[in-house]
């Protein structure tokens, strides 16, 4: 028993050891992002074969190691390692023999405690930038200052991308990772998370003189209007971890990854390389609601820019929203239109595709209702389709994408759903049981989702 003790712990020292192969290859610019973003050359596989011949000689020893790889569903997981998974062979608790990395409760948990954080240290920067705006009327000559915080009651991050910045900076020093640490990162940059922008205003108001109260006399003051603004992942990137071109890229991949193993949908990607011909006009009929059908593949909207995206690469959620809000409103407001002003409200996340409180940021801003719903209430989902609303989802790895995707569900025909995918027409032709969508839609959304009941204005 002890000889095998000893062979284990040889064999995680040789998966570490091929962690920082594969970040050291990853650093000088053999990434590879087709087949396995933030992994070597030839993959973690021909990391871990690299390491094998390398050490031929004591191959009894370290074949656990290609054991414990093998256990990993996204290989490059052994780049995050203490801060999730404990360390490569950290427990979920003590006097317990499974590691963290096979305990998906334990990981939950690790992700959500991270998340948790993240928004203490976001709540935390909008009291600074309040503070600095407060400072900055101060030298001002107005008579009074309006601040306008479009993420009260629902901060905006990437939690995904933080984190991957953080382990980046970080490099190869993997004992330093922690989430104590990472914590006092962002602390250190708060001032970096928010910024704000000023106008100005003259507001004529009644002056309540008590000597004249039968004489109505107005005045004019000067107002200065603040609005809050969120920076954004790619601007911490430079100013508060300090990367290298090298380390965004790095922490780029490493957060696509660790969306799609986390099955959260923060990644959206269509996948697509080309568009589709136009598609003219394009209603349903066959629900409730008369739904009208855009496409983000479309060759109207899909080389269209969404921040430094483009549409058809990352815009399902814009293109899902501009379904939304031209069948429930009288408006008509195409893709195009729609992803400009989710990015000038700070809604775009780069290389990424959208926040999640895109959904219910957009359709209050349409003066419609929105209300969130679990996977774990499908009779509201079904009442509320029957009821001519429309429900917005998102959903991760299966039948309707390979990463993240925002869908539209339309309505309910012989008990299944009827479908508005913004990235195929043929799939909003067809029928879904609804445990399909309830099965594959995202564990980890949100902003009250993953899925978002949204009906017109009572």
């Amino acid at each position: 028993m002890k000889e095998e003790k000893t062979g284990l712990d040889e064999a995680v020292s040789v998966t570490a050891n091929t962690a920082q192969m594969v970040s050291g290859m990853v650093k000088t610019g053999n990434a590879v992002s087709a087949a396995a973003k933030g992994a070597a050359v030839g993959g973690p596989y021909g990391a871990v074969a690299g390491a094998l011949w390398s050490a031929r000689h004591h191959l009894m020893k370290i074949v656990a190691a290609l054991l414990v790889l093998l256990m990993l569903p996204v290989l490059f997981i052994v780049m995050l390692p203490s801060i999730i998974f404990g360390g490569l062979t950290g427990t979920a608790e003590a006097g317990s023999s499974q590691p963290v990395l096979n305990d998906s409760a334990a990981i939950t948990e690790n992700i959500n405690e991270i998340s948790f954080a993240v928004n203490q240290i976001l709540g935390e920067g909008i009291d600074d930038v309040e503070d600095r705006i407060a400072q900055g009327f101060a030298g001002t000559n107005g008579d009074d200052y309006e601040v306008i915080n479009p993420y009260e009651g629902d901060l905006v991050s990437n939690t995904n991308l933080f984190l991957s910045q953080y382990c980046a900076a970080r490099d190869q020093d993997f004992e330093a990772i922690s989430l104590s640490d990472m914590e006092q990162t962002l602390r250190q940059g708060l001032p970096h998370l928010y910024s704000y922008t000023r106008t100005s205003e003259t507001h004529t108001v009644e002056d309540d003189n008590p000597e004249t109260p039968d004489v109505v006399e107005t005045t004019t003051e000067l107002w200065y209007i603040y609005t809050i603004v969120y920076n954004g992942e790619d601007y911490f990137a430079d100013a508060i971890f300090g990367l290298s071109d090298a380390q965004k890229e790095l922490a780029e991949d490493y957060a696509q990854n660790l969306s799609l193993f986390l099955g959260d949908g923060m990644f959206q990607h269509s996948g697509e390389s080309e568009g589709i011909p136009s598609l003219g006009n394009v209603r349903f009929t066959d629900g409730v609601t008369e739904v009208v059908y855009f496409n983000q593949l479309d060759e109207r909207y899909a080389d269209k820019p969404y921040g430094t995206d483009h549409i058809g690469g990352y815009g399902c959620g814009p293109t899902a929203m501009s379904i939304v809000v031209s069948s429930l409103t009288d408006d008509i407001v195409d893709p195009v239109e729609m992803a400009e002003w989710a990015y000038e409200h700070g809604y775009w996340c780069s290389k990424s595709g959208s926040y999640h409180s895109l959904i219910p940021g957009a359709a209050k801003a349409w003066g419609l209702s929105v209300e969130g719903c679990t996977p774990s209430e499908p009779q509201r989902i079904l009442d509320a389709l029957a009821e001519g609303k429309l429900v917005v989802a998102i959903m991760t790895k299966g039948h309707f994408t390979s990463s993240g995707h925002f869908i539209v569900l339309r309505g309910v025909q012989d008990g299944k759903i009827l479908v508005a995918d913004p990235a195929s027409y043929s799939r909003s032709q067809k029928a879904w049981d609804l445990s399909i969508i309830l099965n594959e839609a995202s564990r980890r959304a949100g902003s009250g989702g993953p899925f978002w009941i949204i009906g017109r204005a009572s």
